[in-house]
């Protein structure tokens, strides 16, 4: 579906005043460093939930909070009840139940009291890309988090840091909403590793797009919403930070509200972001 342009460098910036330098592995600075599989492009790793587990969870930086429980997980670990709370998919709400975990525990890094949304996420997707929960952007808040796409691994520092002066670093108000170029067009896209779709666009967005319909693809399911899109290729070449992306096929949403920047757009490259400094670099890897 992605047919990158060649790159215009062979690899990340290294100079100082790079953000992708940030890229540059060094395990032994790192909280943790660990390998990471992806289904249909989505991030998954395995976490310890109270002590117990390994549990697979999926890394959706679309996701607000510390993370989600599939009610699978709930029951198995009898995991208290919390309140209820309300979700948003951007498109429109609903009331969700919540639990109380103890401690989860990704690598080196543990977080401990947390209450979490917890709803049936299983029946959504195929078998094989079942999970029982989601580690959501706040999990990552006090650190870097550098995403390799192309090496599967998944790094996160405390002792590095992405401020905006430095180059590539993009600034964002909203999590993770950054500037994006569709051909002549400028605007903003969110950022969600989530999405198993390279983009989705709004109708009235591609409306103003060089592009071809190639007719409908049906519904798409959000968290809590049934929506109608339709398939399309854009003329115009994608450009989100250091990937540029050719000749892509989108999804069309006539009521969605935003342009998002699904997993697929983002496979082959590397995503740093840092929320201490409202910050998100996406980077080419190094040559093998």
């Amino acid at each position: 579906m992605i047919a990158a342009a060649p790159a215009r460098a062979a690899g990340p910036d290294t100079h100082r005043d790079s953000a992708c330098a940030l890229a540059i592995e060094a395990p032994a600075e790192a909280v943790f460093s660990l390998p990471f599989r992806t289904i249909d492009g989505r991030i998954y790793l395995d976490a310890m939930v109270n002590g117990e587990g390994p549990f697979v969870f999926a890394l959706d930086t679309g996701a607000s909070g510390m993370g989600r429980a599939d009610a699978t997980l709930a029951d198995a670990l009898n995991l208290p009840a919390d309140g209820k709370d309300e979700t948003s998919d951007g498109v429109s709400s609903s009331q969700v139940d919540k639990v109380r975990i103890a401690s989860l525990t990704l690598g080196g890094l543990e977080r401990r009291d947390l209450s979490v949304i917890a709803r049936d996420y299983r029946s959504r997707v195929s078998p094989e890309a079942a999970f029982s929960g989601i580690l959501g952007r706040e999990f990552f808040a006090d650190g870097l988090l550098a995403i390799d796409f192309s090496t599967r691994r998944l790094t996160f520092y405390r002792s590095r840091e992405m401020p905006a002066s430095l180059r590539e670093a993009m600034t964002f108000e909203r999590a993770f909403r950054i500037p994006v170029t569709i051909g002549a067009l400028k605007t903003t896209g969110n950022v969600d590793t989530g999405a198993n779709v390279t983009m989705v666009v709004p109708g009235a967005v591609f409306a103003d797009l060089e592009g071809t319909a190639a007719g409908p693809a049906g519904g798409g399911s959000l968290t809590n919403t049934r929506i109608d899109i339709f398939d399309a290729k854009l003329a115009g070449p994608v450009e989100i930070g250091g990937a540029r992306l050719e000749g892509i096929a989108v999804k069309v949403a006539t009521d969605y509200p935003e342009v998002l920047i699904g997993a697929h757009a983002l496979q082959g490259h590397i995503v740093l972001i840092d929320q201490r400094h409202s910050t998100l670099a996406i980077c080419k890897p190094p040559p093998p």
